[in-house]
């Protein structure tokens, strides 16, 4: 699902414009931007914590020439969903996802 599908989906429930949905939907977005960018942690009750981590420098290769990289240290937002979200989630059952589950990377030697 796409933020345009979002916007017509809530649109369509509640009979207003798409424009207006659309408006408040990216207001939203850029709220929750702006808190992680000033705040570094926004949680939304019901939803989720969301929460700028850094990550430990580490290494990496090339795929191309194989050869070894060092990655640095960086900052990245990570998601922990709240009770209610992981509650519903749970009850998902693994054949009904759209994609396999991706393989757990191996470390570098």
């Amino acid at each position: 699902m796409t933020k345009k599908d979002i916007v017509k989906q809530i649109a369509s429930e509640l009979g207003v414009s798409q424009s207006l949905v659309y408006e408040v939907v990216q207001r939203t977005f850029d709220g929750i931007t702006e808190t992680l960018a000033a705040e570094h942690r926004i949680e939304l009750r019901n939803f989720g914590v969301f929460e700028i981590r850094l990550r430990a420098p580490r290494k990496a290769r090339n795929p191309r020439t194989n050869e070894r990289v060092d990655v640095p240290q960086r900052a990245a937002v990570s998601f922990k969903p709240g009770k209610e979200m992981a509650q519903r989630i749970a009850t998902i059952e693994p054949d009904q996802l759209a994609r396999p589950v991706a393989e757990t990377r191996c470390p570098v030697e």
